[in-house]
């Protein structure tokens, strides 16, 4: 919702499509969203950017390396822990264009993010829920729930920033990682 606060434009064609396909009714946004046939298509890459800039865990359950293997002229021998920065993965510039921009067009169609494989099947650009045999159980219904929820938040209110009150990205670690300082927006109700 931070990145919604500080880039109204995206907020504003976001909720052009809640709108033009929902109507304010809350009730055909929770169908849109559990329909396979991707009908808000923007609001899929909203959260889709919204993990790859901010995924909610910046490491994965460590892994052990299968046999000796050369990474970057690193030895990485049989048997060694290996961890991933699951959050660097999805800013790396060498697989995202302006990494630090968040920029949800990349991930609809013609986009440099469209179609990316979120299960690490085939290849690893970005994986907040992790990849492989220990990805989250929970994605799927994860994404259904992170959708619905920016939807709501974004068909209801306006999001922005309060005067003299800077929104600011720096994270700590809990369970999660979530924002150092807790964003304090202006909610404005878009419906009377």
């Amino acid at each position: 919702m931070a990145e919604l606060v500080k880039n109204p434009a995206v907020q504003e064609k976001l909720y052009a499509e809640i709108n033009a396909t929902c109507g304010g009714d809350d009730e055909l946004l929770e169908r849109n969203v559990r329909d396979k046939d991707n009908k808000m298509p923007y609001l899929n890459a909203v959260v889709k950017e919204g993990l790859r800039k901010h995924p909610p865990g910046h490491f994965v359950l460590p892994h052990k390396a299968a046999e000796d293997m050369d990474v970057g002229g690193y030895l990485i021998p049989k048997g060694a822990t290996v961890n991933f920065m699951v959050a660097e993965i999805g800013r790396d510039d060498r697989e995202w264009e302006n990494p630090m921009q968040f920029m949800p067009e990349r991930f609809l169609d013609g986009g440099h993010g469209a179609g990316v494989d979120m299960h690490g099947t085939k290849g690893i650009k970005m994986m907040p829920f992790g990849v492989g045999r220990r990805i989250c159980a929970g994605l799927n219904i994860a994404m259904l729930h992170l959708e619905y929820f920016v939807g709501s938040m974004v068909m209801e209110f306006e999001w922005k920033e309060v005067e003299g009150l800077e929104v600011e990205f720096a994270e700590k670690r809990e369970f999660t990682t979530v924002m150092a300082k807790p964003l304090r927006p202006r909610l404005v109700p878009r419906r009377s």
